[in-house]
């Protein structure tokens, strides 16, 4: 049964070699040769210039986003909530992921104006 199983799988799975039966000529034996003016070609290969790639402006606005008046008071409770769990003085299993979610919050808010106005 085991070698039935074996089978069954290796049919659906392994690919059989496709046939051609059209009559064509044999493959040579010897590889192609290249001509002088082409292996010449191929090494003289140009290294092509590469452009500069725009500096992203997205993280220096979400910097100044955290730092406005209206998200200032959410970033100042998720540092004082990420200082008090690393030290350890929080809850047992206490992380900071709500006072996070705000602060993202207010942050893409502010940034969503401020970006696409210079992305365009």
């Amino acid at each position: 049964m085991a070698s039935s199983v074996a089978a069954f799988f290796s049919s659906v799975f392994l690919p059989e070699p496709l046939h051609n039966d059209a009559a064509g000529p044999e493959p040579d034996s010897k590889p192609d040769a290249v001509d002088e003016a082409d292996a010449s070609e191929v090494g003289e290969v140009e290294p092509e210039e590469e452009e500069a790639e725009p500096q992203d402006p997205a993280p220096g606005i979400r910097e100044e986003c955290a730092a406005t008046a209206a998200c200032a008071p959410f970033n100042h409770h998720f540092v004082h909530c990420t200082e008090k769990v690393t030290e350890g003085k929080g809850y047992p299993h206490e992380d900071c992921v709500e006072e996070l979610c705000i602060v993202m919050h207010c942050v893409d808010n502010c940034l969503a104006s401020r970006l696409f106005s210079k992305l365009s």
